[in-house]
């Protein structure tokens, strides 16, 4: 099985195995704050997909946001979101989704995303065209940003911390309208698909970016970080849009 098939079968299954579990009903624990959510279902989903990884890749590393980690001996690494949109999931809502990327040391290679509620799995990589349930996803047109929405998120414990407010403010005063939907994978999968135009956070860990990454350059899109003062940016969409909103936050 190559890579790109095997993403794809590891987060199907993730993100069938979490819908399954919500059904019979969730054991929910807080991480960081009231919002930051972690259930049952992130952490056996996290599970099987390292399981599969250790049958299928046991030389490739591991990052999971739960906590699985190992370094392998490739020089690949998977990174694992078992249920990114945590607080969605278990809010009863149908926007999270399972995702994941490789990372060969040097930049992501491939990402993968699957949304249960439609049934839509995304694949692709800066070397290898996105695909949308193994068909060709249509390029990302250049649109600036004022022609757009814009994806992103700014947490109630950072709307007073100017080092992030300010940036963002500049940002956001960009596009078309705002939208905040609490899943940094399935906003870039938005773009993708053409419901979203464009997404910029900050700080973002590397399970909440790299799988949306890969999947929006591989539709032609760009993904790149910016360091303002002490934070790291990160924005995706069209090449000119990303390109204005890191203008945007150096201000």
């Amino acid at each position: 099985m190559d890579d790109a098939a095997l993403a794809a079968q590891l987060v199907t299954e993730a993100a069938s195995l979490a819908a399954r579990m919500r059904s019979d009903g969730l054991t929910i624990g807080h991480k960081s704050s009231i919002s930051d959510l972690v259930t049952d279902a992130d952490r056996a989903a996290e599970r099987l997909v390292v399981g599969t990884l250790a049958r299928e890749r046991p030389a490739d590393g591991i990052l999971g946001e739960e906590g699985a980690a190992a370094d392998g001996t490739s020089g690949r690494r998977w990174i694992i979101d078992p249920v990114d949109g945590t607080y969605n999931f278990a809010a009863g809502m149908y926007h999270w989704c399972s995702a994941v990327a490789l990372h060969d040391g040097d930049d992501v290679v491939l990402g993968a995303v699957a949304h249960h509620a439609s049934g839509t799995v995304l694949v692709g990589g800066p070397g290898r065209p996105t695909t949308r349930n193994g068909e060709p996803v249509e390029p990302l047109r250049d649109r600036p940003l004022a022609e757009i929405s814009a994806a992103t998120y700014l947490h109630p414990a950072f709307s007073t911390d100017d080092t992030v407010r300010l940036p963002w403010l500049r940002a956001a005063a960009r596009p078309a309208t705002i939208r905040m939907l609490g899943s940094g994978s399935m906003e870039m999968v938005g773009i993708v698909t053409g419901e979203l135009g464009c997404w910029f956070q900050h700080s973002t860990p590397p399970w909440d970016w790299f799988p949306g990454a890969a999947i929006v350059r591989g539709a032609g899109g760009a993904a790149s970080s910016i360091e303002i003062g002490d934070r790291q940016w990160f924005a995706a969409g069209p090449v000119a849009a990303v390109a204005e909103i890191q203008t945007a936050l150096q201000g």
